[in-house]
Formats: C-alpha cells, structure tokens, sequence
C-alpha cells in the first residue's frame, strides 16, 4: 500500500464520518427543535472534529490526542441538552409558542 492508497482510505473514513456526523446533527436538530445556535454548536464541533488540526492532536500524543474531542462533543452535548431544556420550559409556561390570535 503506498501513501496514494494510504490517503485515499482516510478521505473516504473521514467522508463517511462526516456524513454520519451530518446526520446525527439533522436528526438532533429536527427531533428536538435545537433552536439556530444550537445548531451553529453542533456543526461548529462536527467541523473541529472534521479537521486535522486539533489541540492536541491524535498523531503526536496517541489515544491521548482524543481528549480534547471528546471534551468538544460534552461540551456542546450539555450546550444543547440545556438550551432544548430551557426551551420546553418556557414553552409550557406559554411564553413561547403562541399565536398571536391567542394573546389576551
């Protein structure tokens, strides 16, 4: 196998990631209602975890490079779970969600 197959395989792995990430972001964002800048986070992280150039990056450091990923994926994970949260709360508190021909 030389260096042109070599980097062959990692495109199409990191093609396929990328769609996979792709879809697990359309899903999230459909199914919960992620409101925009919950979704500007998650495509935001899907782009760094995309990208080779990392904080720490996996080829130096090993399996110890993945740390700063996987902080990047809590992060937004918490992000999100709190913004979708406050959502529904103000939504059933009717502060959010009504049409204007039910206002008092």
């Amino acid at each position: 196998m030389n260096l042109s197959d070599l980097l062959l395989v990692v495109a199409v792995i990191v093609g396929v990631a990328v769609l996979v990430g792709a879809a697990v972001v359309g899903y999230v964002w459909r199914r919960y209602q992620v409101p925009p800048r919950g979704l500007v986070a998650m495509v935001t992280a899907l782009f760094y975890l995309a990208t080779p150039v990392d904080v720490l990056p996996e080829i130096v450091l090993g399996p110890l490079g993945l740390v700063d990923d996987a902080g990047v994926i809590t992060g937004v994970a918490f992000f999100v779970y709190r913004i979708v949260r406050a959502r529904r709360a103000l939504q059933a508190g009717g502060v959010i969600g009504r049409r204007p021909s039910d206002s008092p």
